[in-house]
């Protein structure tokens, strides 16, 4: 749709907010990164890039449906290309700088329409009892009985930023909600990284601990279309529970290819089981803010899911396993189930 130009123009405009034009010339620019030879020139290369990232995503996402400026393709490249910038520059440099592209939250529709899809009702129904803020969305939760197929699904990364870093560790398996509910077909991957993590060490090992022995020869995730696709389908079947979902679906905004695009037309429906943990279990509310009640791993202590002295495993499908054997729990505990 657009021509390509011989060369970045990101870092040669002189500093000022980026206009949807400019981002767009931006993300259509050839790069050659070995121009880049400083770490100057890799800073502003980077900040430009995540500027017109933020553009881009917000006026694809504000246009309406099949009539958006320009693909999305066009973001995830410009996404793809930042994150070989930021290992030239040294991605262990940017770990104090907020993450960008990662959302803070599910919105409230968000929020509303997963009680609808598990409840069975319309979202109309349930916002009558949460109010479209999810002010009350506590009181819509247990209102009706919650059933039906899900996906459970967790991530390891190398960084927050989906335009940062990169996917190495994908776990999911399904899950029918009910009473006597068992997870079932489950997956496990693998994902490589850029040969210079050989030498530096896989980032954020200290919180997954996945070792360049677990990740050496294995294809990275942007380029295993294959594995997308798969991932794409199981997506749009079901919806999909994650413990803090606005994570995932950061990172699949920008690392899966067709994911933007359903996600905007209804076919995706994150569920946000950290959610459920604060609306539903009243402990939440009492226990203090530095025991972290909604994290997994303190949930899960409460449900009886993790035994004293027992850890969250931080590797995608133990996690998994972890957070549906938990939300089950909860479910149970306050006669939730269908």
């Amino acid at each position: 749709m657009f021509a390509r130009r011989p060369f970045s123009v990101c870092h040669e405009r002189e500093r000022g907010p980026v206009d949807l034009s400019q981002a767009i010339e931006c993300a259509s620019a050839f790069v050659f990164p070995g121009f880049l030879t400083d770490d100057a020139a890799l800073s502003a290369e980077r900040a430009r890039n995540e500027e017109a990232l933020g553009v881009l995503r917000a006026a694809w996402a504000d246009a309406p449906a099949g009539r958006e400026p320009f693909s999305y393709d066009l973001v995830r490249s410009l996404a793809d290309r930042n994150r070989d910038v930021c290992d030239r520059f040294g991605i262990e440099k940017l770990r104090d700088v907020s993450a960008s592209s990662l959302a803070r939250g599910l919105s409230n529709a968000d929020l509303i329409h997963a009680v609808a899809v598990l409840q069975h009702r319309t979202d109309a129904q349930v916002t009558a009892l949460s109010g479209p803020d999810a002010r009350d969305l506590n009181v819509a939760w247990v209102d009706a009985p919650v059933s039906g197929m899900v996906v459970g699904i967790d991530i390891e990364t190398t960084d927050r930023d989906p335009a940062r870093g990169y996917i190495i560790n994908v776990g999911l398996e399904f899950m029918t909600v009910g009473p006597d509910a068992s997870p079932h077909d489950p997956f496990a991957g693998y994902f490589g990284l850029p040969e210079l993590y050989a030498e530096k060490g896989v980032p954020l090992a200290d919180i997954h601990k996945i070792q360049w022995s677990d990740l050496e020869g294995k294809r990275p995730f942007r380029e295993d279309a294959q594995v997308q696709k798969a991932l794409l389908a199981a997506l749009t079947a079901y919806p999909y529970m994650a413990h803090n979902a606005a994570f995932e679906d950061s990172w699949f905004m920008l690392h899966i290819d067709g994911y933007a695009e359903a996600r905007k037309a209804g076919r995706v429906v994150p569920i946000d089981t950290r959610d459920i943990c604060r609306r539903v279990d009243p402990e939440t509310r009492t226990l203090p803010h530095e025991m972290r009640p909604a994290s997994l791993e303190s949930w899960a202590l409460r449900r009886g899911t993790l035994k004293p002295g027992e850890s969250e495993r931080h590797l995608g499908l133990d996690d998994v396993e972890l957070m549906l054997a938990t939300v089950q729990a909860e479910f149970t505990a306050r006669n939730m189930l269908g």
